[in-house]
């Protein structure tokens, strides 16, 4: 079998999923033949890792010199891991070189940026895969399944609540994500995973959006107002807070970025309660779609348990999921700490929110049943990455329930976002037809 050649452009946290997959299950189908990433400490990283694998070390380049990487070492595919706001540059400058694209999202994080990509695409006939791995959870292409059976009938409306908790979600507030220019806001860097999932399984597209929010919980004035008292400007002291992240307790993470900071100044440990932050932490929107649904969706970053809620309304019924990531956060916790779902409350009672996932659906004049679930524990985001990689180094070519992504699904993902920071800017709905991407112009 001929192996497809690629090379990595970003080398932090989230890279080793795609260097591990290319070492381990897809090293017949795929070869990584080259770096692209600035901090030095960071591609020393990963060169030692795919060494220790056995692998040859991949050739390592800056980013200033991507075409000539390309060029130089047959790259045929390149998988962009870089910062949110550096997608557009980084994708249109890889097509433009002959090689096709596979980006975590977002596609990016703003309309002209997105007109950018539409363009090259237009102009190279490229390749650009979307790597949206919650539609390959289980329980996602479960209530996928159940709409697309017309089990509920034609949607008519959408409930979304996503909670991030007090680990998970504070991590948006003490690393780049933080600076609304670099990430486009939560409503870009991590919704735009939700509003993909709507759109997927609703089978429409956004039209308009209205939204209000703020950065209400975490931020220096937050701090203040709650008398908070002196943070210290990072994690790194001997007597830390359950917000505090200290890298020296993770070797990973210290890896990664602490011993990498003295290169590019990059502080992965920020205090959450700092200034500078420009994101919101609470969001509320109202969303419409092509087909005449409506979404109303709702983002904590604060919340002491991790998970989602949908309910899906339609003309013959109703489906439920319920998903529990991590059911507390514990101020003695580990880094990322779970609670086991044997153990019980803090308070010597009963566990009453067991970790776990569970579809309901009941049509009209019907009890209510449970629709089962096949879950994975072998990979992350319910087991849906380990198909997402299957998909994405091997081509499986059918699928019913149509999981792969490309540059469109990419759009009308984050057409969300970007409709919505306007709406949070102008206090008025936004029309997505507005924001100057041709995809979205075409469809009305």
């Amino acid at each position: 079998m001929t192996k497809t050649k690629y090379a990595l452009i970003g080398a932090g946290h989230r890279a080793e999923m795609y260097v591990d997959a290319i070492l381990g299950t897809h090293r017949d189908s795929a070869e990584l033949v080259a770096l692209c990433e600035p901090n030095p400490v960071r591609a020393a990283y990963y060169v030692d890792r795919i060494e220790a694998a056995g692998a040859s070390a991949p050739a390592v380049y800056a980013p200033s010199d991507l075409e000539t990487m390309i060029d130089v070492e047959g790259v045929e595919r390149v998988i962009l891991c870089a910062r949110d706001d550096l997608h557009a540059e980084l994708i249109v400058r890889s097509l433009e070189a002959g090689a096709n694209v596979v980006v975590e999202k977002p596609l990016t994080i703003d309309a002209p940026s997105a007109a950018r990509i539409e363009d090259a695409i237009e102009c190279t006939g490229g390749e650009v895969v979307l790597t949206f791995n919650y539609r390959y959870s289980p329980r996602n292409s479960a209530l996928r399944q159940v709409i697309q059976d017309g089990s509920i009938g034609e949607v008519t409306s959408v409930e979304f609540s996503w909670m991030l908790d007090t680990n998970h979600g504070a991590d948006y507030f003490r690393r780049w994500h933080r600076e609304k220019v670099n990430s486009g806001g939560l409503l870009i860097h991590k919704a735009s995973h939700h509003f993909d999932l709507v759109n997927w399984w609703i089978h429409s597209r956004p039209t308009r959006v209205f939204a209000s929010g703020g950065l209400r919980f975490y931020g220096a004035e937050n701090a203040a107002r709650r008398g908070l008292g002196t943070r210290p400007e990072r994690g790194t002291h001997d007597d830390p807070d359950p917000f505090e992240l200290d890298l020296r307790t993770d070797p990973r993470l210290a890896a990664l970025y602490l011993a990498a900071e003295q290169h590019d100044g990059y502080l992965r440990d920020r205090d959450v309660f700092g200034d500078g932050i420009t994101i919101e932490d609470n969001l509320a929107l109202v969303v419409d779609y092509a087909s005449g649904a409506t979404m109303s969706y709702s983002l904590n970053a604060h919340s002491p348990w991790e998970g989602y809620r949908v309910a899906v309304n339609g003309t013959r019924g109703r489906a439920e999921l319920e998903v529990v990531e991590r059911s507390a956060v514990l101020a003695n916790g580990d880094l990322h700490p779970s609670l086991d779902p044997s153990l019980s409350g803090s308070d010597g009672g009963d566990h009453i929110r067991p970790e776990g996932e569970r579809l309901v659906v009941q049509g009209h004049w019907q009890a209510a049943h449970e629709v089962p679930i096949v879950s994975s524990a072998t990979s992350g985001h319910g087991g849906g990455d380990a198909l997402l990689l299957a998909d994405v180094f091997e081509s499986v070519s059918t699928d019913p329930l149509g999981r792969a992504a490309d540059w469109t699904d990419g759009i009308r993902s984050i057409a969300v976002g970007i409709a919505g920071n306007r709406s949070l800017e102008t206090g008025s709905a936004v029309s997505t037809a507005d924001l100057g991407i041709r995809l979205l112009e075409l469809e009305r």
